[in-house]
């Protein structure tokens, strides 16, 4: 019992073993999941099929601070095919001496368009802490749906980054 237990235990670890050439070479056969970098660089340049070339959209950014720091964009529009990734900076910048918890919270115009607009990587996702007079970069990576309806031809992205955590007035009990 125990050798049959052994053999089945080797011929198990071998045919694990075997599977990745045998998987290679499958895929050598059919074309698919290309591992060779040896092709010409002609035959191996891949064109993104889901951009929309056809047409560009603009993205306008907009920042609006409500608290004690100068918070913008670093350029205030850009030019997007639908479907391509493209990144964008927001500066922030803490006048005060004391460290604050912040957050950002995204707005879009035209409203149709906040379904179709996909942030990847964005400093809204959480609450930012930023100490005494820090300024700081915090990048927006993003993509425009190639769903977008034709006749979107804008998009501003606009963000109001506020304080968080401040203490609450208490209500006056009459």
């Amino acid at each position: 019992m125990l050798g049959k237990l052994l053999l089945i235990a080797i011929l198990m670890f071998g045919f694990g073993y075997s599977l990745v050439p045998l998987y290679k070479r499958i895929c050598e056969l059919t074309g698919s999941n290309v591992l060779s970098t040896q092709e010409s660089s002609a035959a191996s340049a891949v064109r993104n099929t889901q951009i929309d070339t056809s047409r560009y959209v603009t993205v306008e950014f907009d920042g609006n601070a409500q608290g004690p720091w100068r918070f913008r964009p670093t350029i205030s529009s850009l030019r997007v095919h639908p479907g391509e990734l493209a990144n964008v900076v927001y500066e922030v910048v803490n006048k005060q001496s004391r460290a604050i918890n912040a957050q950002a919270i995204p707005s879009y115009a035209p409203q149709e368009a906040a379904s179709y607009f996909k942030k990847l990587e964005c400093f809204c996702f959480k609450q930012q802490t930023l100490g005494p007079n820090e300024a700081r970069q915090m990048p927006v990576s993003f993509y425009v749906d190639p769903a977008l309806p034709k006749n979107v031809t804008t998009i501003t992205l606009s963000y109001t980054f506020f304080e968080v955590g401040l203490p609450t007035a208490k209500a006056v009990s009459q």
